[in-house]
C-alpha cells in the first residue's frame, strides 16, 4: 500500500547494521577477504627489517626500494590488494623492496632512536639490495619517508641509487606550513618542543594517528559519519575497508623522541632540507649533491606536503634533474587509493622505466617549475579543494578569505619580521646597556654560554667534520689547562699566529677564558715590531706558522694539527707542543677562575698599517662586546644561520664583526682551509652558508670564476664585511641577486663602527650601528691639521656633503685607544678623535673618504682617495685600484694605480674619464697607471707602499695623465718633462704649465 514502509527492508537493514556493527567492534574491521602480498625478510637488524616482494617470483627488472614514514606502518605499501604500490610495481616488471623500521615502543632501544640512525640504516640497505641484484637502486618514499629518501641519498652524493621518487614529501618546510600556520609562530615553537619535550618523551602510536585527523577533523568526522551511515550496506563498504582500516586502526606507529626533536630542529626551525649544511652523525650534508634524477608527487589538495613546500626541492638540489606529476588528491591519497592505483603507482613505474632504458617518458610527469616567488602561498588552491571534496566550511571559508585579504597578509607578514627582529635584537641591545666596567663580558664567556644552550647542537663545520658547542667548549677547557700549564696567566699578553682554523678560534676563545691578552699576529715583516708593540714574548702558534714563530719570539706553543703528528722542532722548553699535553694530569690553580674578563679589561691587541706606519689598536671587553653584538643585530644573525668565516682573525672585521658577530647571534661557524671557486662553491653548499664573511677584495677572484658552480638557487642571503671595492659589490650583487651586502667600517680598535644594512647605496659605509658608540663627524682643517670651533669655541659638526673626521662618543672612563678629547661639542661630553676622514649625505649616511695620511694636498685643494678607488674599480678592465701621493704638501701628486682584469683589455682615456665623472677635474688623479698585477696584504687589501716609494711613474704605454680639460692622455717624456715629472722623484719639480 503507498505511503507505507517496507518493514523487511527496514527490519533487514537494522539487521545488517547490527551484525556489521558487531563484526567492527569485535575485530576492528569488516573482514575483507584480501591478503597482504608475500615478502620474505632478507635482513634483519635492530633499526630495520629488509621486506623483498614476491621473493619466490621476483623479476628481473629495476629495484626499487621504498621507505615509509616514521610514524606509518610499512604496510603502507601494501594496503590493498589491486591497488597496492608493491604489486603494482610487481606487475609492472619491478622488484619491490621495502623497508620496516617497526615499531619503536616494541623494539629494545627503539625509543632512543636518532633521525640519523634512520638515514644511515637506508644507506645501509641500498648496499644490500645492489649487493643482491647487482643494479642500482631507485629510491622511493611516502611523507617524511620521502625526506629520508632526500637525506639517504644526499649522504652518499647519490652513490648507487638510480633515481629518487617521493610522494608529498615536503623540502622547503617553512615555505608552506601544514594548516597555513606562520613560520614566525611555529619556529620557535619546534625550537622548544625540541629542546624541552621531545628530548625527554615519544609520541605514542594514538597521538600520531590522532594528529594526522586533526589536520583535516571535518573531513575525518565525515568520514566517520558516512561509514556509519553506510554500515549495513557491506557491499558498498569493502572496496573502501582496507584504506580505512588502515587509517583509523593498523597504520600508525610511535615516534621515537630525539628522532623527532632532531627532525624538529634541523629542518622545521633551521629549515635546512632546502639551504643545506645538515647533519648526520659527524657529517655534514647538503641536497645540493644529490645528483640523481629526481620525481615529485604532490597532491593539489594536500595540506600535509604542500606544493610550495614539495617543490622546494627544486632550489635545493640543483644538480639534478627534477620532475613532478600532480594528482587532484590529499596527502593520503597520493599512496592509497583509487588514484594511487591509477596513476601513481603506473607513472611511478614508467619512470622508472624510462631511466632504465626500457620505456618511454611518463605522460604525466612535467619538468618542476619554480614557485619560490609566490610568497605566503601554499599551492594549495581553492578550485583544487572543492574538486577534491574538502570543501567543508571551514576550508571554504578560510581560502576564499586568503583570496580576498591578500593585502591584510602581507601587513601580517611585514608584522611577523618586525617582530621575528624585535624580539632577536632587543635582548642584545638591553645587554650592551647593562654593560658596567665591572661587568663579567668576553668570548669566552659568551662561547660557554652558548654551550650550556646548545650543548649538543653544532658549532664549527671544517673539512667535512662537525664539532657541537660541548665539544669546542671542552677543547677550549683542555687548552686552558695547558695554557696553565704552560706557564700563562690572567693579564699576560700572548702573542696568537695562526690561520683561520677551529684551532685558532679555540686558542683565542682559551686566552680569554683565562684573562690573558690575545695579542693577533698578522703574517709578514712585521712580526717582530708587532710582539715589541704588543709587550709580548710568548707566541701560540699552529705548525704552519711555528718557523716564523720561532724567529722571533722567546716561546712559542704549537697548537693545532692533531694530537697524532709530531713537532721536531718541540724541545719542551722554547718551544712546546701543546697537543702532547693531557688536560687531565694539570693541576688547576687555586687562583684560576673560568671568564674572569671584565668590560673594562683588555682583550685583545689589533695592528693597523697606515701611511707605512704600524699602529697597536688595544680592544676592551666592552668594545668587543660592542661590536660582536651590534654585527649579530645588524646582521640578524641567530641560530638558523651558518657564517662562512673566511677573514683573517687578525683583522678587526675578521675578529670584531665575523666572528663576534656569529658568536653573539648564536650561528654555527663554517671555516675553511682555502679560498678557491671550486671549494667555496661546494662548501656554501654542503654547509648550508647563509652568511659569508669577506675583506676587502678577498672574494675578487672568486666571483669572477668560470669554475664558480652556484647557481641562482642557493643559501647565501647575506656578505658581511668591510672594505669591499664597489665594483666587486656591483658584481656580486649581480652574481647573486637573492642576496645582499653588508658593509661594515669599522675603527681598529671597535671604538666606532658603521653598516650599511639595506646595500642600496652601493659604496656608503652606512650609518652608526645601534648600541655602539655614537658617531659624528667633526668640521677638520687638514692643512693645520686641527679641529674646527664656531663661535662659542665648540667644535663644529661637518655639514651635509662636508668632509671632517670622525668621531666617537667615549662613554666609558675605562676605555683605552686614540686620543679623547672633552667638551667637544658640548659640556662635559668625552669623544675618541679617529684619522678618517667623512662626509654625511642629506639621508645620513656616511661615506668614506680617506685616511688622513692618505689626503693628497695639491696645488688645487684636497684630493680624497676613496672616491676616486670607488669609481675605478667599477671599471670593467679594473681588478684592483690603488691612490698613494708624491710630493710636499700644497705641491702633491695624486697618483692612482689599477690592475687589469683577466681577458678585458686596459681601460683607455675615454674610459677613465667617464668613470671619474662624477668628480671635478681638481678631485681627479693627476697620474693614472695600468699594471698587470697589485700585490695585496694577506687581508686582501690592496698595497701602495711599493709604489709609494718608487715615487713618480715613468712615461710610457699605461700611464695616462689628467690634462687642464679633465681628460685622461698618455704621459710621454716630453709632457713629463714640461711638468717636472722626474720618473722615480719623491718631490714635484717645478713645472712650465700648471694643470
Amino acid at each position: 500500500m503507498r505511503g507505507l514502509p517496507n518493514i523487511k527492508e527496514s527490519l533487514d537493514r537494522v539487521v545488517a547494521t547490527a551484525q556489521n556493527g558487531l563484526e567492527v567492534i569485535r575485530y576492528g574491521s569488516l573482514e575483507t577477504g584480501t591478503k597482504p602480498a608475500p615478502f620474505r625478510v632478507e635482513e634483519t637488524v635492530p633499526m630495520y627489517r629488509l621486506r623483498r616482494y614476491f621473493p619466490d617470483d621476483a623479476a628481473d627488472g629495476p629495484p626499487v626500494v621504498l621507505v615509509p614514514p616514521m610514524m606509518v606502518s610499512a604496510n603502507v605499501y601494501d594496503v590493498t590488494a589491486d591497488n597496492g604500490a608493491v604489486t603494482i610495481l610487481h606487475n609492472a616488471g619491478l622488484d619491490p623492496w621495502v623497508v620496516d623500521f617497526g615499531s619503536p615502543d616494541k623494539v629494545d632501544g627503539g625509543m632512543d632512536r636518532t633521525l640519523a640512525d634512520h638515514i644511515v640504516s637506508i644507506s645501509e640497505v641500498i648496499d644490500s639490495v645492489r649487493e643482491v641484484t647487482g643494479r642500482d637502486v631507485h629510491l622511493a618514499g611516502y611523507s617524511q619517508g620521502g625526506m629520508f629518501c632526500y637525506q639517504a641519498a644526499a649522504y652518499r652524493r647519490s652513490k648507487g641509487v638510480a633515481s629518487v621518487i617521493t610522494y608529498g614529501s615536503p623540502v622547503d618546510v617553512l615555505g608552506a606550513l601544514p594548516l597555513g600556520l606562520p613560520a614566525a609562530l611555529v619556529s620557535p615553537g619546534a625550537q622548544f618542543l625540541a629542546d624541552n619535550v621531545f628530548n625527554r618523551l615519544a609520541i605514542p602510536g594514538w597521538l600520531a594517528r590522532t594528529g594526522f585527523q586533526l589536520v583535516d577533523p571535518v573531513k575525518a568526522a565525515r568520514s566517520r559519519i558516512d561509514f556509519l551511515r553506510q554500515l549495513h550496506d557491506r557491499e558498498a563498504l569493502l572496496p573502501r575497508e582496507d584504506s580505512r582500516r588502515f587509517i583509523e586502526v593498523d597504520g600508525w606507529v610511535a615516534w621515537s623522541g630525539p628522532a623527532v626533536a632532531e627532525l624538529l630542529r634541523q629542518f622545521v626551525v633551521h629549515n635546512r632540507m632546502v639551504g643545506g649544511g645538515f647533519v648526520i652523525g659527524d657529517q655534514v650534508v647538503t641536497l645540493a649533491e644529490v645528483t640523481s634524477p629526481v620525481l615529485a608527487f604532490l597532491g593539489e589538495a594536500d595540506d600535509i606536503g604542500q606544493p610550495v613546500a614539495v617543490r622546494g626541492i627544486l632550489r635545493a638540489a640543483p644538480l639534478s634533474q627534477v620532475y613532478e606529476s600532480s594528482l587532484p588528491v590529499g596527502h593520503f591519497g597520493l599512496v592509497v587509493g583509487s588514484a594511487a592505483g591509477t596513476r601513481t603507482w603506473p607513472t611511478t613505474a614508467e619512470w622508472i622505466r624510462w631511466h632504465d632504458g626500457t620505456g618511454p617518458q611518463p605522460e604525466a610527469i612535467e619538468k618542476m617549475h619554480d614557485d619560490s616567488d609566490r610568497s605566503g602561498q601554499t599551492g594549495v588552491s581553492l578550485s583544487s579543494r572543492l574538486a577534491h571534496g574538502l570543501g567543508s566550511a571551514a576550508g571554504v571559508g578560510a581560502d576564499a578569505g586568503r583570496d580576498i585579504v591578500g593585502a591584510a597578509r602581507s601587513v601580517t607578514r611585514t608584522t611577523d619580521a618586525v617582530f621575528r627582529e624585535s624580539a632577536r635584537v632587543l635582548p642584545r641591545l638591553v645587554r650592551l646597556g647593562q654593560l658596567q666596567s665591572r661587568t663579567t663580558i668576553s668570548l669566552g664567556k659568551l662561547m660557554n654560554e652558548n654551550a650550556r644552550k646548545h650543548g649538543q647542537q653544532e658549532l664549527f663545520l671544517f673539512e667535512d667534520r662537525v664539532l657541537s658547542h660541548r665539544q669546542v667548549n671542552d677543547r677550549i677547557d683542555n687548552v686552558v689547562r695547558g695554557l696553565i700549564s704552560c706557564g700563562v696567566r690572567p693579564g699576560q699578553h700572548v702573542g696568537v699566529l695562526m690561520a683561520t682554523r677551529p684551532s685558532a678560534l679555540v686558542a683565542i676563545a682559551a686566552l680569554s677564558r683565562l684573562g690573558a691578552v690575545a695579542v693577533m699576529l698578522s703574517p709578514g715583516n712585521d712580526l717582530k715590531q708587532s710582539l715589541r708593540l704588543g709587550d709580548c714574548s710568548l707566541v701560540v702558534a699552529d705548525p704552519a706558522n711555528l718557523d716564523d714563530s720561532a724567529a722571533i719570539a722567546d716561546r712559542v706553543l704549537v697548537l693545532g694539527g692533531g694530537d697524532a703528528r709530531t713537532l721536531a722542532q718541540a724541545d719542551g722548553e722554547r718551544i712546546i707542543d701543546m697537543e702532547q699535553i693531557d688536560p687531565d694530569a694539570v693541576e688547576v690553580p687555586s687562583w684560576y677562575r673560568p671568564d674572569p674578563g671584565r668590560a673594562g679589561d683588555l682583550a685583545f691587541v689589533l695592528f693597523s698599517k697606515n701611511g707605512g706606519t704600524l699602529e697597536k689598536w688595544p680592544v676592551t671587553n666592552h668594545r668587543w662586546a660592542l661590536s660582536a653584538f651590534g654585527a649579530a643585530s645588524a646582521a640578524a644573525l641567530s641560530g638558523s644561520d651558518t657564517v662562512y668565516c673566511l677573514t683573517p682573525l687578525h683583522h678587526a672585521s675578521g675578529l670584531l664583526t665575523a666572528l663576534g658577530g656569529t658568536v653573539a647571534g648564536g650561528a654555527r661557524i663554517a671555516l675553511s682551509g682555502e679560498i678557491d671557486p671550486e671549494r667555496f662553491a661546494a662548501e656554501v653548499y654542503r654547509y648550508g652558508i647563509t652568511v659569508v664573511s669577506y675583506t676587502w677584495s678577498m672574494l675578487q677572484d672568486v666571483i669572477h670564476s668560470d669554475e664558480l658552480a652556484i647557481g641562482v638557487h642557493n643559501p647565501i642571503r647575506l656578505f658581511m664585511g668591510s672594505g669591499m671595492p664597489t665594483g666587486l659589490w656591483d658584481d656580486l650583487v649581480e652574481r647573486f641577486p637573492r642576496a645582499r651586502v653588508l658593509e661594515f667600517f669599522a675603527t681598529g680598535d671597535g671604538s666606532a663602527i658603521l653598516a650599511n644594512v639595506t646595500g642600496t647605496k652601493v659604496g656608503s659605509a652606512g650609518r652608526p650601528v645601534p648600541g655602539v658608540n655614537d658617531v659624528a663627524i667633526a668640521a677638520f682643517d687638514l692643512s693645520e691639521g686641527r679641529l674646527i670651533t664656531d663661535t662659542n669655541g665648540f667644535v663644529r659638526e661637518a655639514r651635509v656633503d662636508e668632509v671632517g673626521v670622525m668621531m666617537s662618543k667615549a662613554g666609558q672612563q675605562y676605555e683605552v685607544g686614540a686620543t679623547v678629547l672633552r667638551d667637544v661639542f658640548s659640556i662635559g661630553d668625552r669623544w675618541q678623535l679617529s684619522e678618517h676622514m667623512f662626509k654625511r649625505d642629506a639621508d645620513g649616511d656616511f661615506w668614506f673618504m680617506g685616511h688622513t695620511s692618505g689626503i693628497v694636498i695639491s696645488k688645487d685643494g684636497y684630493v680624497y682617495p676613496q672616491p676616486i678607488i670607488d669609481g675605478l674599480s667599477r671599471l670593467i678592465q679594473v681588478k684592483h685600484a690603488v691612490v698613494y701621493k708624491v710630493g710636499e704638501p700644497g705641491n702633491q701628486l695624486a697618483i692612482a694605480a689599477v690592475s687589469k682584469q683577466e681577458d678585458t683589455g686596459s681601460p683607455t682615456g675615454s674610459s677613465l674619464r667617464l668613470a671619474l665623472a662624477g668628480l671635478t677635474p681638481a678631485q681627479r688623479p693627476h697620474i693614472i697607471r695600468v699594471l698587470d698585477k697589485i700585490e695585496v696584504t694577506n687581508s686582501y687589501r690592496p698595497r701602495a707602499e711599493s709604489m709609494r716609494e718608487a715615487g713618480i711613474p715613468a712615461a710610457g704605454a699605461g700611464v695616462w695623465f689628467r690634462d687642464e680639460d679633465g681628460r685622461y692622455r698618455r704621459l710621454t717624456r716630453a709632457i713629463a718633462s714640461d711638468f717636472g715629472w722626474e720618473p722615480g722623484a719623491t718631490v714635484v719639480g717645478a713645472v712650465t704649465e700648471l694643470l
